[in-house]
């Protein structure tokens, strides 16, 4: 692209010497500033994606991502579910029953959504048998009334492992008493561990013994899809309520949880926007350099055009400057995001838990996820050389357009 005579003379220009310290200086900090842009926006990009992951697998992986709910009990539940797993988009499909209550014990009480289910079929739909860290899943079992909770909601409790816990149900129940909340004890049998939001809120029963506390015949309210693509849960939900419109009910994980993955979206958006002006920042300072460089080289560029240096070859001694800033300022800065990219996790995580900073509070995770994509690095690269090589186009057909006889006459 360059000529050799182009290269050296421009690789030489990139050397400081005391005349032109202060436009090495600008230099020096374009440099600084591609690496800085770059780095930072890698970094950010792939926390981003972390959290992209983690509610797409974490959150979605619990929280059904498409479901038809019944008017009624269903009895044959199996046949619906078998209907349903003939669109192709469905992987894989579960019964449920759903109730809100309390539980208490040991004097606390906390609110909770349970879900009754049938343990092998939920371990087709949810990621909940892969993060059992007391217990299985496997436990639940009809008419042993087994729970399975969250670790946040067992040490809000301050239950162990085969404790017995009290669900209290909204609905009262009359007696010689008066009107009494309904309430059953339950033997804790599974403990997991997903996210401070999931582990709080839900917890499991068979499904049999949920029937049983809401008083209806055997059956299911519903059921749970797991798709290929979660974004064909409006329509996977749509196409499996048709199968008995007048008493199926579609929804899905937008409606419930779209704000959020939505907010996520739009801060990668613009944080990416907002830090990618750094790069632009950077690529400005490129051209106040170069253009400061050609002022100064005023009379070399007049001597090489009297030797009969040709604009081109003035151009692209020039651009050589400008895209060697960008060259090592981007390599610079794509080595060091992808360090930060891979050990933020951990860099952060020590200094949450060396300093009891409590960082990670106020989001649906415990710690700052990380998920370095190819894709970024590429686009992130590609824009910072890109911007790097524009920057040098007008600084570099100034110095073109300098005029031999009219700068020599003031030497």
């Amino acid at each position: 692209m360059f000529r050799p005579l182009a290269l050296f003379i421009g690789l030489r220009y990139t050397r400081a010497e005391r005349s032109n310290r202060f436009i090495s200086f600008i230099s020096l900090v374009s440099m600084m500033g591609l690496t800085l842009g770059v780095a930072v926006l890698i970094t950010v990009l792939s926390v981003m994606n972390g959290f992209d992951r983690e509610l797409k697998t974490r959150i979605l992986g619990m929280v059904p991502q498409a479901t038809v709910i019944s008017t009624e009990v269903i009895g044959d539940w199996k046949q619906l579910a078998d209907r349903i797993k003939e669109d192709p988009e469905v992987v894989a499909v579960a019964p449920f029953i759903q109730l809100q209550g309390m539980l208490t014990s040991n004097g606390q009480v906390a609110g909770i959504m349970v879900t009754g289910v049938d343990p092998e079929y939920e371990k087709n739909v949810s990621i909940i048998n892969d993060h059992m860290t007391e217990g299985s899943i496997d436990t639940l079992k009809s008419g042993e009334f087994g729970i399975v909770l969250g670790e946040e909601m067992v040490q809000s409790l301050g239950l162990r492992l085969g404790d017995k816990v009290t669900l209290v149900l909204p609905e009262a129940s009359p007696s010689p008493a008066g009107v009494i909340p309904r309430f059953k004890r339950f033997t804790l049998t599974g403990i997991f561990s997903i996210s401070p939001e999931v582990d709080s809120l839900m917890a499991f029963i068979p499904m049999n013994d949920a029937a049983k506390l809401l008083r209806l015949p055997d059956g299911a309210q519903g059921i749970r899809m797991k798709l290929n693509d979660l974004f064909t849960a409006p329509m996977a939900a749509q196409k499996a309520a048709a199968i008995a419109p007048d008493q199926l009910y579609p929804n899905d994980w937008t409606q419930t949880h779209g704000n959020l993955f939505g907010a996520i979206q739009m801060e990668k958006a613009m944080v990416g926007l907002l830090l990618f002006l750094i790069i632009l920042v950077a690529a400005f300072n490129i051209v106040s350099s170069l253009v400061m460089l050609v002022t100064d080289k005023k009379a070399d560029i007049a001597i090489l055009k009297t030797f009969g240096a040709s604009p081109r070859l003035i151009t692209q001694i020039f651009m050589v400057q400008g895209v060697v800033i960008g060259f090592i300022g981007t390599i610079a800065g794509t080595i060091l995001g992808i360090i930060f990219a891979l050990s933020i996790s951990d860099i952060l995580g020590w200094i949450n838990q060396s300093f009891s900073l409590n960082l990670f509070d106020a989001y649906f995770i415990n710690y700052l996820p990380s998920e370095l994509r190819l894709i970024d690095v590429v686009l992130i690269t590609g824009a910072s050389f890109i911007l790097s090589f524009l920057a040098t186009i007008y600084p570099a057909r100034r110095a073109a357009r300098i005029q031999p006889a009219q700068t020599l006459r003031y030497e």
